[in-house]
C-alpha cells in the first residue's frame, strides 16, 4: 500500500483542512524496509530523478571501524542488543541507524542506513577489532601444529 507524505488534513486547533487539489504521485512514498540478521539480500530500486538506491532486506555481516585506531574490519553480527529508536524493533532483531549490535568483535552501533544505502557500517562501543575468538582459536591450532612439526624435526 501506498504512503501519502503530503501536508496534514489537520490544523494546529483540530479543525479539518479542505484541499484544494488532489493528491500527486510525486507526495507517494514506499513502505520502510526491516533489515533483519539472516543471508544477505539486495535488492536495487529506482527513485525520483533516474538515481537508484539498494535496499539491504538482510544481512549477515557489518563493516565494523574502531574509533581509535582507525581500523575498519568486516565482522559477522550475532545479534541486536538494542535499538534506541523503538524497544520493539530490537526484540523482533530489527536492524536501523543507530540501533547497537553484537558482532564477533564486540558492540558496536550501526551508523549508515541499510534500507537507503545498502550497506552497513557500524563504530565499535565496546570490544577489540585486533582479534575475534574464532581467528583467536584459529591462530592457536597453527601455533601448535608448528610447534609439533618442530619437535619432530
Amino acid at each position: 500500500m501506498s504512503k501519502w507524505q503530503g501536508r496534514s488534513l489537520k490544523k494546529a486547533s483540530g479543525g479539518r483542512i479542505w484541499l484544494s487539489r488532489k493528491k500527486r504521485k510525486y507526495e507517494l512514498g514506499r513502505e520502510s524496509v526491516k533489515t533483519t540478521i539472516g543471508e544477505e539480500n539486495k535488492v536495487k530500486i529506482s527513485v525520483r530523478g533516474g538515481e537508484t538506491k539498494t535496499r539491504l532486506y538482510s544481512v549477515k555481516h557489518a563493516n565494523i571501524t574502531d574509533p581509535e585506531t582507525g581500523e575498519s574490519k568486516k565482522s559477522e553480527i550475532l545479534s541486536v542488543l538494542e535499538n534506541p529508536a523503538d524497544p520493539n524493533l530490537a526484540r523482533r532483531s530489527i536492524i536501523n541507524k543507530g540501533a547497537v549490535i553484537e558482532t564477533d568483535v564486540g558492540k558496536a552501533r550501526i551508523t549508515s542506513r541499510p534500507g537507503q544505502e545498502g550497506t552497513l557500517n557500524a563504530v565499535l562501543i565496546e570490544g577489540n577489532l585486533k582479534k575475534s575468538s574464532k581467528e583467536e582459536t584459529e591462530e592457536e591450532i597453527e601455533e601448535e601444529n608448528v610447534k609439533e612439526e618442530n619437535q619432530k624435526q
